[in-house]
């Protein structure tokens, strides 16, 4: 019997006193699909990270094709045949699709071999069904285009094994389609991948195999996704049974928040044009759309981050033609917005500073422009304890 093509033995990583990963093991074989599932902060993107050398392990070894490697960084990945596309894509978008590929790459005579570069992307094109316009700068690409881009610059590199981390949450479901008929693709030619998902339906129709972790360990082993069913992949999950939720008869109340005739320009996207809707007490409203068709607008306008060309907006019984962030929240009005990292937290700053930064300037946390940080530590604490947040601590 021939070895994996990647084994994970035993691997531990610890972020202070948070173990992300306890003595996990794991392994692909060529042409499989391997399913990792798992909650939020189970510790599947940690695995990964070890597994790209984003970060050390505590103690386990990594085997490629059965022989021990030593992983201290994503170069050591790249040279060991192991690619990663990231919840967060790692592009550079003034340059072009081609120039992407190339990055890191060297040519003769130290230059840029452009030649060999397009070549190579029409193999991969042609090979895995996988195509992009070579010249288009990247900032051009729609969402679905970069992460094919992602996918391309892995297999560019001769990635034997592909990562990926989330893939669909950012595609339309015609996207969803073109991706996984590539992804067969590729395991039929004897690529191995591990698919991250939290989408089951997704996970049994494409994977041939799940390992499922819970607080950082493997809570079980499914070795026939496609037999087995969403409610029993939760169960392992979560460790309970999931009740779906009951939608229960409500009354709305009083509107709370209301756009009238909300037009925008100058946005990247889709611009809103003559947009209204009401909001109200104790109600909950769904806005549908394919990714890019406005929604990213309305959340900016509606949480002040982008003024209106045109239209007001009422909320907390105040009407404006723009309210600034900080006046919003003041009003009561709080925001998770899709792209995290950027938009939602300070990632170079403590977690403490990134929970307390809408109240920063109140009493309780700053006094004559002093902060206190005793106060601000506090309240990061009795957040994550209220809320179940997995994380080294609040200064981290």
């Amino acid at each position: 019997m021939s070895a994996p093509l990647i084994e994970m033995r035993g691997i531990t990583k610890s972020f202070g006193a948070v173990k992300a990963n306890e003595a996990v093991d794991l392994s692909v074989a060529p042409g499989e699909i391997l399913g990792l599932l798992g909650e939020n902060g189970a510790g599947k993107t940690t695995l990964m990270n070890v597994l790209f050398g984003a970060y050390a392990p505590d103690a386990g070894e990594i085997l490629v094709e059965g022989r021990p490697v030593a992983i201290h960084n994503s170069a050591d990945a790249l040279a060991a045949g192991i690619g990663m596309v990231h919840q967060h894509f790692h592009l550079a978008p003034r340059l072009t699709v081609l120039e992407n590929l190339l990055i890191g790459i060297p040519g003769k005579s130290g230059r840029i071999d452009r030649a060999r570069g397009l070549a190579r992307l029409t193999e991969i094109s042609r090979q895995y069904g996988l195509s992009l316009d070579p010249n288009l700068p990247v900032s051009a690409l729609s969402v679905g285009e970069q992460q094919r881009l992602e996918i391309i610059k892995a297999l560019f590199r001769g990635a034997k094994l592909l990562i990926l981390d989330e893939p669909t949450a950012v595609l339309a479901p015609s996207e969803v389609d073109g991706l996984f008929a590539a992804l067969r693709s590729m395991a039929a030619q004897g690529l191995g991948i591990i698919f991250i998902s939290h989408k089951l339906n997704e996970v049994r129709a494409l994977t041939h195999r799940c390992v499922v972790l819970r607080h950082g360990k493997v809570a079980g082993r499914v070795d026939h996704p496609a037999e087995t069913t969403s409610a029993e992949m939760a169960r392992l999950m979560c460790g309970h049974e999931i009740v779906p939720p009951v939608k229960e008869a409500s009354t709305p109340g009083a509107a709370v928040l209301t756009l009238d005739g909300i037009s925008t320009a100058g946005h990247a996207g889709t611009p809103l044009r003559d947009v209204s809707l009401v909001v109200r007490a104790g109600e909950i409203l769904g806005i549908a759309g394919v990714s890019g068709n406005g929604q990213r607008a309305l959340a900016d306008v509606i949480s002040g981050m982008l003024p209106p060309r045109a239209g007001t907006m009422t909320i907390a019984g105040k009407t404006a033609t723009q309210f600034s962030p900080r006046e919003l929240q003041a009003l009561g009005l709080g925001r998770i917005p899709e792209d995290r990292m950027t938009t939602g937290l300070v990632t170079n700053l403590p977690l403490a500073d990134s929970m307390v930064l809408p109240r920063i300037g109140t009493e309780a946390f700053s006094r004559k422009g002093l902060l206190n940080p005793a106060a601000i530590r506090a309240f990061a604490e009795e957040q994550i304890k209220a809320y179940d947040i997995r994380c080294p601590g609040p200064m981290v």
